[in-house]
Order: structure tokens, then sequence, then C-alpha cells
């Protein structure tokens, strides 16, 4: 894990703003995007949020990798695409 060096404070309601740099790199979207919570001793990491697959959006058959979900077909497609251009 690796420290940005960014600060917050916590206001009365328990609330936290996540840096605009980070809300960027990590492509979430006002209103749309959301973070998952877990917890480690005294650690707390936030996670972006993806219940379905990057490509399709279905929620069937999911791989992960490399922190993205895929489901199954959408990397069976895939690798039919990288076998084709060895070829």
């Amino acid at each position: 894990m690796k420290s940005t060096g960014i600060v917050r404070p916590i206001d009365k309601l328990g609330r936290i703003v996540l840096p605009k740099e980070l809300r960027d790199a990590l492509h979430l979207v006002e209103n749309e995007s959301s973070v998952e919570f877990y917890t480690d001793g005294d650690t707390i990491v936030l996670k972006k949020y993806m219940p379905a697959c990057i490509f399709c959006n279905s929620a069937d058959n999911m791989i992960e990798y490399n922190g993205m979900k895929i489901c199954k077909d959408c990397f069976d497609k895939m690798n039919q695409l990288f076998l084709q251009k060895e070829d």
C-alpha cells in the first residue's frame, strides 16, 4: 500500500472528502460510483466498488484480474482476440 500524503479531517457527521485527484485517478463519478470499505486491524481501505464486468456489466461468472472484474464470457472473447493476433 502506498501513502498519498493526503490527510483529511472527519466532520461532525463522520464524513471525509475524497480529494479530486484521487476521484479522477479512480474514475469515481458523483452520484454514480460507490466505494467499498475494508478493515485490517487499525487500517481502513477504500476500494472502488465494481459489482459487475467492466465491459458488459454482467454479474455472472466473474473473474478478478488486477483489481478489475471481468465476466468469463468477456475474458474468453479477449483471449480469442489475443490468440488471433498471434497467428
